[in-house]
């Protein structure tokens, strides 16, 4: 069974992980991680584009390890 999430009134936070200058901006929406336990995810530079929706313990995972430098970076 497929759910419908309606994103149409999330509130978007933007990743301390972004950088600001227009660049590499990831944007989630953590009212509907606390109520429905998914954790939205969008492009900041394309709002009215599509969001990624993961579980909220797949988001954990991967906020820990970004926290912990688990991913090389260029």
């Amino acid at each position: 069974m497929r759910t419908v999430l309606d994103l149409s009134r999330a509130e978007w936070a933007k990743s301390s992980y972004s950088n600001g200058n227009e660049g590499e901006c990831v944007e989630f929406a953590p009212g509907i991680a606390a109520t429905a336990g998914v954790v939205p995810v969008r492009d900041s530079k394309n709002p009215a584009g599509p969001a990624l929706i993961f579980s909220a313990d797949a988001w954990g995972s991967f906020t820990t390890a970004l926290r912990s430098e688990q991913f090389p970076t260029a």
